[in-house]
């Protein structure tokens, strides 16, 4: 494992973080795996593939298919920004936020804790699938699932309501609507791993489609990530498990990536899928008992 986390050290210095390719995150998690149970058989080790290739080849479509969401409608801003404001009083959380805590050219301690979180959204839910599958298959299937069906329903909703972020709205060919600047990969300066933050933006600026806001899909994996455990561990943990949910949508507001109503729309489409998956659940399990 020491030896996967230096290649993995040296691979993010000099690529950059595996972050839109579901192939390459799945990759390291692959051999992170190999590093882990490296006194199993090669047969053992090639079920990884045989699981996951499926999967992986799904979340590039939908990587893909992301791209072209934009396409069909003229993205919505303006009702988001009046939402905002509504509900905090005439301002933007995210203006408000980087008035009082951002500064041009500087890159504050709390920055780097930011950039790192938001860079947690590409691991986290791959990294948990991960361990579920080695720890136990059916759990794996349980969070498949729930993942894969809020991916779904987070694409249909960007290609019938396409939505813009905050810096798309500051910008001024969009007619500079609040005053707002992208900083969630300030961080990486700090901590001498600027090549990676850059790798990041020309990411977020080629691959991704730049009015999918709405659902915050950055919010609803950390939340889902949190939600699908709770039930299993004891209440007194929940604080420190909702904090992780918590801190990602504080870092995306402050960064301008997200307004805080894709956040709540994110959070309702996590409840959402958890019913209808576990209303399927149940059927289908009714379903073979009555065939049995």
């Amino acid at each position: 494992m020491l030896i996967w986390a230096v290649v993995f050290a040296v691979g993010v210095y000099f690529v950059g973080v595996p972050t839109s390719d579901p192939l390459m995150a799945f990759g390291w998690l692959w051999l992170a795996t190999i590093a882990w149970r490296n006194y199993e058989p090669w047969r053992t080790h090639l079920r990884f593939l045989r699981d996951w290739l499926p999967i992986c080849l799904l979340l590039v479509v939908y990587n893909i298919s992301r791209g072209y969401a934009d396409g069909l409608f003229e993205p919505h801003v303006k009702e988001l920004i009046a939402f905002d404001k509504w509900m905090f009083g005439g301002v933007t959380p995210t203006e408000w936020l980087q008035d009082h805590l951002y500064q041009p050219g500087v890159v504050q301690w709390w920055e780097v804790v930011v950039s790192l979180v938001y860079f947690s959204h590409f691991l986290t839910m791959p990294t948990i699938a991960v361990v579920l599958w080695m720890q136990s298959r059916e759990q794996w299937a349980r969070f498949m699932r729930r993942w894969f069906t809020l991916c779904v329903f987070g694409l249909i909703t960007y290609f019938l309501y396409p939505a813009a972020p905050p810096w798309w709205a500051a910008e001024p060919q969009h007619g500079s609507l609040i005053e707002a600047v992208r900083i969630s990969t300030n961080g990486w300066k700090a901590i001498g791993l600027e090549g990676a933050g850059n790798t990041l933006n020309a990411l977020q600026i080629e691959a991704a489609n730049p009015v999918a806001a709405m659902p915050s899909l950055h919010t609803a994996f950390a939340f889902m990530s949190v939600v699908f455990f709770l039930p299993m561990i004891r209440k007194r943990w929940w604080p420190l498990l909702l904090a992780y949910p918590l801190s990602m949508t504080f870092t995306l507001v402050y960064t301008a990536e997200h307004w805080v109503i894709d956040v709540l729309v994110g959070w309702a489409y996590v409840g959402v899928v958890f019913v209808v998956v576990g209303l399927a659940e149940r059927w289908w399990s009714a379903r073979r008992r009555t065939l049995s």
